[in-house]
C-alpha cells in the first residue's frame, strides 16, 4: 500500500522532530558523552579491538543507540496510536452522519 505523499511528507517530518528532540535530550547526551570519552581512550593501543577501552566504547556505543532505537520505536508507536484513533474517530462521525435505512 503506497501512502499519499503528502501523508509520506507528514510522516517524514515527524520523523525529523522526534530524532532531533531525541539528539537533544539531556540523559542521551550524557550517555553520548560517556560513549565518546571511552571512544577518545581507545586510540592509547595499538590492537584497538582487543583492549578493555575498546570493548567499554561498544557497549557503550551499544546502549546509547538502543536508547535512541528504543525512544524513537516509542514515539513512533504513540504517533500510530494517535493517527489511529484520530481516523477510527472520523470514520465513526462520517458513520453517524448517514441515515438510517
Amino acid at each position: 500500500m503506497d501512502f499519499p505523499p503528502w501523508l509520506q511528507q507528514a510522516i517524514q517530518t515527524r520523523l525529523d522532530e522526534v530524532s532531533v528532540r531525541i539528539e537533544q535530550d539531556p540523559e542521551l547526551s550524557s550517555v553520548r558523552g560517556k560513549t565518546d570519552e571511552a571512544f577518545g581512550a581507545l586510540f592509547g593501543g595499538e590492537d584497538v579491538e582487543q583492549t578493555a577501552e575498546y570493548i567499554e566504547w561498544e557497549n557503550r556505543y551499544i546502549v546509547s543507540k538502543g536508547i535512541e532505537n528504543e525512544r524513537l520505536y516509542m514515539q513512533g508507536l504513540r504517533d500510530g496510536i494517535q493517527l489511529t484513533v484520530s481516523i477510527l474517530g472520523q470514520s465513526m462521525e462520517a458513520e453517524g452522519e448517514k441515515p438510517n435505512t
